[in-house]
């Protein structure tokens, strides 16, 4: 484990995290975050030479569809669910005085 996590660190994480550990609790974490660190230098040890960033790891291009109209205008049959009616629109009672 190349990665060693100082006491102050961990404190300082705690602190940071709002949180109250045991000293058992401060010396696995230690273990846990070493262990995290030593990955991430495995990690770094990859070739990514010529390999482009990515945000998605399967192959995704426009998937957006085309914003058409399929319903059309149907103001005719949804005035007919109106209590009442004036000029092509909805009458409703007054609310503002």
């Amino acid at each position: 484990m190349a990665n060693v996590i100082s006491d102050e660190t961990i404190d300082y994480v705690g602190i940071l995290a709002k949180l109250d550990l045991s000293a058992e609790q401060k010396e696995q974490a230690k273990k846990d975050m070493g262990r995290m660190l030593d990955y991430i230098d495995k990690l770094n040890e990859l070739d990514t030479e010529g390999v482009e960033p990515m945000s998605h790891v399967f192959p995704v291009s426009n998937v957006f569809r085309e914003d058409v109209v399929t319903n059309g205008d149907d103001s005719a049959n949804t005035i007919q669910n109106a209590p009442e009616e004036k000029d092509g629109m909805f009458m409703v009672p007054r609310t503002v005085e």
